[in-house]
């Protein structure tokens, strides 16, 4: 993982993309650029609030949505739908297959749908067009794993 997180830009910039920097902001910033795999606004939270950071849940929330808008993080949803962000290094989208069961996720080839979105919205005269494509199952090691009813 750690070879694919480094980048010219510092957390401060990334922070300066959403509004006014601040401390709180570059702490949220940088324990998500930490943070392994995606991971939800509460638990970066509760992570934070563990090492003993001041920073509200409010202000991570704000954060991770405000990185996602400007394509500095990516954004699944869970099968709760619980938003999930992971720190996003370049400018460039990638979708994800994600596991139900543990969260691993893995980077898909998203070409063909990239090719897609670009027609649709070339044809259909729309501008700024957005999608989001998400892919979750089960991995191979989950899959391997006795199911929780057959352990009781």
């Amino acid at each position: 993982m750690a070879p694919d997180r480094r980048r010219t830009r510092t957390p401060s910039h990334d922070v300066t993309l959403i509004g006014r920097l601040t401390q709180q902001r570059t702490i949220v910033v940088e324990a998500l650029i930490r943070a392994d795999g995606f991971v939800g606004a509460q638990a970066l939270h509760k992570q934070l609030a563990a090492a003993g950071s001041p920073v509200g849940l409010s202000t991570v929330y704000r954060t991770l949505a405000g990185l996602a808008g400007v394509g500095r993080a990516d954004m699944v949803r869970d099968t709760s739908g619980e938003r999930l962000f992971r720190y996003r290094p370049g400018p460039e989208h990638r979708h994800y297959l994600i596991c139900t069961e543990c969260g691993l996720s893995r980077p898909v080839d998203s070409g063909p749908v990239e090719e897609w979105a670009d027609t649709i919205a070339q044809t259909s005269g729309f501008a700024n067009v957005r999608h989001t494509v998400e892919l979750s199952g089960v991995c191979p090691d989950c899959g391997r794993r006795p199911a929780a009813d057959e352990r009781r």
